[in-house]
């Protein structure tokens, strides 16, 4: 006689599942904070003290370190304190010291910044505050990771002759919680780029430099609370291998070149992943050209810190916001090929709008900041839902027991084009002009669609 199934007890999955997300929500936000700062507000008061484009432009050496983050990846990945845990044992460093650098740039003087040797000394501040937050970035990105996987992975059935009931509902919700997950580090990110770029702005007339940024402080110490209750214990962790921890421990030459090449041969086992490859290095080229001059061009059409810091950065974050909750609908339904594809286009169509705006604004048949607040906040949604697609598709090539490296060398990746693109926008800007520049900038992001395709033909000819 068969035995009758006893109802299963209710379920807590979907209450951790929220937890896991508050909690993710509150480390991207205390890193966006501090990025707000250096990617949003940077550019625009510099400006404002009539720092040049060209040395605008090289500000993107501050942001070097997220490009390199993946030569200390293994090193956070594989050596911890397993009392403090995987991921705390460097999260909460790292937070401590960007509260202790933020402190530091609230005594700078801004007023100084028309001399040379200002602006490379507030450059050096932002740069050990950037290396501080990629570090942050890796621990975070594998944490990240390996929770939203732990919680989602499909259970072994109990018996042969017991399927798992709900196996097909979890496989298929497998993709979604992911973009659950990378749609809460978008917006957790955008929100801090909100506060520490476009409240920032606003307030610096309003309370003055020092305590704008000792304020920035101590939100980032309220949003270190969460991570220092949070206990991460075995089923939330996926523990290293002996050659990683001991590669990462040993501190050789040859222990950490044995590592890396075991690990970038994932990278390049099949013609699937250097395809892969290709559109992470292309993916960021037309942003990184584009991005570093939209708020020096806001500044030189007439617009105040406080115009830009709420018009343009804080409602430009908050479409980057809505952009991500649409992104996390929309990719129920679509394909990750799909959704790199439309995304990115729409992406780069957005970009070339600012050209349009910059050539009215320059010949006066446009005269209304709402156009290019507009467009502003246009590029910003589409730019949310192209990266979501990109997030999810990165974390799908990430391995669990790798997944802080794994995420990291193809974020990495991300940025190597497009930080030295970045370098390229100032001088771009300065001879071109804004309207040439940022129409320079959409057709190279039609370029950059092709290895997208090309890395979707290759993965319909491998199945």
């Amino acid at each position: 006689m068969p035995l009758s199934k006893s109802p299963a007890p209710p379920s807590n999955s979907h209450l951790t599942h929220y937890k896991t997300l508050g909690l993710l929500l509150t480390l991207y936000l205390a890193q966006g904070l501090p990025a707000g700062f250096i990617t949003q507000a940077l550019p625009a008061i510099l400006r404002e003290y009539k720092v040049s484009l060209v040395a605008i432009g090289w500000s993107g050496l501050i942001l070097v370190p997220w490009g390199l983050k993946f030569l200390w990846a293994t090193v956070v990945d594989g050596y911890y304190s397993q009392k403090i845990g995987r991921a705390k044992s460097w999260i909460l460093p790292m937070q401590g010291l960007s509260i202790v650098i933020l402190i530091a740039v609230a005594f700078f003087e801004p007023h100084n910044l028309a001399q040379t040797s200002s602006v490379m000394t507030l450059y050096g501040m932002l740069f050990t505050l950037s290396l501080i937050g990629a570090t942050h970035d890796v621990a975070t990105d594998g944490l990240a990771t390996r929770l939203l996987k732990a919680a989602i992975a499909p259970k072994e059935p109990l018996t042969h002759d017991m399927p798992a009931p709900d196996s097909v509902n979890q496989t298929t919700n497998h993709h979604h919680r992911q973009s659950q997950g990378n749609a809460v580090q978008v917006i957790g990110y955008r929100l801090g780029l909100i506060v520490g770029g476009g409240v920032l702005l606003m307030l610096l007339e309003q309370w003055g430099w020092r305590n704008s940024f000792l304020a920035m402080a101590a939100l980032v110490a309220m949003n270190t609370v969460p991570i220092v209750f949070f206990k991460e214990n075995a089923p939330t962790s996926v523990e290293p291998s002996k050659k990683q921890v001991q590669a990462a421990k040993s501190g050789s030459f040859k222990a950490l070149k044995n590592y890396l090449s075991h690990h970038y041969q994932y990278f390049w086992s099949s013609r699937e992943m250097l395809a892969w490859l290709g559109v992470l290095l292309t993916y960021k080229i037309a942003d990184g050209i584009s991005s570093g001059m939209v708020k020096p061009m806001m500044v030189d059409v007439g617009l105040n810190l406080q115009q830009i810091g709420f018009w343009a950065t804080i409602l430009g974050s908050a479409a980057s916001v809505a952009g991500a909750g649409i992104a996390t609908i929309l990719m129920k339904r679509l394909t990750r090929f799909t959704s790199l594809l439309y995304f990115n286009l729409a992406q780069a169509l957005t970009t070339g709008l600012y050209g349009l705006v910059a050539y009215g604004f320059y010949h006066q048949f446009l005269t209304d900041f709402l156009w290019l607040y507009a467009v502003n906040a246009l590029e910003h949604f589409c730019a949310s839902l192209a990266l979501i697609a990109m997030l999810t598709t990165i974390m799908h090539y990430s391995r669990p027991a790798n997944a802080g490296s794994d995420f990291t060398v193809q974020v990495c990746l991300l940025t190597v084009l497009g930080g030295s693109a970045h370098f390229a926008s100032g001088y771009m800007a300065h001879f071109l002009g804004y309207q040439w520049h940022f129409l320079v900038s959409m057709l190279i992001g039609f370029v950059c669609l092709l290895p997208i395709i090309y890395w979707h033909k290759l993965q319909n000819n491998e199945k």
